[in-house]
């Protein structure tokens, strides 16, 4: 077997120290409260043996240093090669927080992280099986909620046909606990009903709204902009309903001197982000969603990040439904407004090229954003993608594929040049056959959706 598959490069479950310090119990501490792992003591960080002094005396105090300072046990292990002594601890992750001396530690990826503010909170109420969401907030009543913002939920919930007309006719107190939006212990509404139906609801979470602007130009150009304040069941129809009505269009008089009667961005693609930035927002950040409209192109963003689990890579991929806001998700699943088991970036995918446009570039600057283009050749163009390989990828965009030969023939090109170039549109198109005549190239996500 070769060497590399035996080597365990310090990762999200091991590290490396090659000697022992009382300061590495944070380390300990943050393998405890994420998913466990490994410390090696008397190896280095390729995970060479450089040997320990005086393990009688560390295999005694060990154990009893992380029980006093941290409160847990550990298996604690000595192992003897030719370089010399190292020792094994074996952390299991725990349920409940542990902390080092008031401080709390996690894992994450290779390293180590204090939690502090609202990455703290977040991290205490995760270990009490609650979410952000999920906080029960005293002194507000139900009849407080917007009237508008309910009859809005049931309007929609009536259509998807995820909440029964019993509940739907009944009270409004009865529709709030079917869908889990009062405390059970206190009786209080939680953070989510306040967020979903309170007319108000900056009053009790900062930065509860969604800002959009129009850009001429460069990011310091701002034609104009509007704020879209209330409920997050209101905040969704208003700014769709200005997206459509004012940015998107004046987008569209921007692309050419006549107008376009399609519109420049998927309808449908937008609508789901804008769902998505609601339903995933990190709202104890006290940042609103940002939408950044321009003539070639619209940005969506929101202080949310990904589960740890799903990388930007595999988004656009099959993958599981982790909302940030479970509350907050559910009720706009059984209003229907969005789709369970992570299928919104799918019906994104299809929207996009339904509209011959290439997938939103997925970022986590911050926070995560997607930039949609309305047209192929400006989105490339941003990714500094060779202007022959843009070629190749707007015929296939118009006929469904493309072979050697016709790339030969696009490109007044050689054979092997038309080759060399195929080979380096892997990111975006898929061959199909493996030699000759037969072999071509579609677009990598046509049997992803199922188109």
């Amino acid at each position: 077997m070769p060497l590399n598959f035996l080597i365990m490069t310090e990762n999200q479950s091991i590290e490396y120290k090659k000697i022992w310090k009382d300061e590495y119990l944070k380390w300990i501490c943050g393998f405890a409260n994420a998913q466990g792992g490994t410390l090696y003591i008397g190896k280095d960080d390729n995970e060479n043996v450089v040997g320990l002094k005086d393990t009688k005396k560390l295999l005694e105090d060990l154990p009893n240093k992380i029980t006093t300072i941290l409160g847990i046990v550990c298996d604690v292990n000595l192992h003897t090669t030719e370089q010399g002594d190292y020792i094994e601890i074996l952390v299991e992750p725990h349920p409940n927080p542990v902390n080092y001396k008031g401080e709390y530690h996690i894992r994450s990826g290779a390293t180590k992280q204090e939690l502090k503010g609202t990455a703290l909170d977040s991290f205490l109420l995760k270990k009490q099986g609650k979410h952000w969401d999920s906080v029960a907030i005293p002194n507000v009543a139900i009849e407080d909620l917007s009237l508008i913002a309910l009859q809005r939920f049931c309007n929609e919930a009536a259509k998807s046909g995820r909440v029964d007309d019993e509940v739907l006719n009944d009270n409004t107190a009865h529709l709030l606990q079917d869908l889990q939006l009062i405390d059970e212990e206190t009786n209080f509404l939680k953070r989510a009903a306040i967020l979903l139906f309170h007319p108000k609801p900056e009053k009790f979470v900062t930065g509860a709204y969604i800002k959009i602007g129009f850009f001429d130009g460069d990011d310091d150009e701002l034609a104009f902009q509007d704020e879209v304040n209330g409920s997050l069941m209101e905040q969704i129809e208003k700014t769709f309903d200005l997206l459509k009505s004012k940015y998107i269009t004046k987008a569209i008089s921007y692309e050419r001197v006549s107008r376009r009667e399609k519109p420049a961005f998927p309808i449908n693609a937008l609508r789901e982000s804008l769902l998505n930035a609601v339903a995933h927002k990190d709202y104890s950040s006290g940042i609103p969603i940002q939408i950044s409209v321009y003539s070639d192109r619209i940005v969506f963003w929101n202080p949310g990040h990904l589960p740890s689990s799903i990388s930007i890579e595999n988004l656009l991929q099959k993958h599981p439904s982790i909302p940030y806001n479970p509350d907050i998700a559910n009720t706009l699943f059984r209003s229907g407004d969005i789709e369970a088991w992570g299928r919104g970036y799918r019906k994104i995918l299809k929207s996009v090229l339904e509209h011959k446009l290439l997938p939103p570039i997925i970022q986590d600057f911050g926070g995560l954003m997607l930039t949609y283009y309305a047209n192929i050749n400006s989105q490339l163009k941003y990714e500094k993608v060779d202007e022959r390989i843009i070629q190749i990828i707007e015929f296939v965009f118009t006929h469904g594929s493309i072979n050697n030969s016709e790339v030969q023939k696009l490109l007044s090109t050689s054979k092997p040049t038309a080759t060399r170039l195929l080979q380096q549109t892997e990111k975006w198109l898929k061959k199909k056959g493996e030699r000759g005549q037969g072999t071509n190239y579609i677009l990598k996500w046509t049997e992803l959706i199922g188109s």
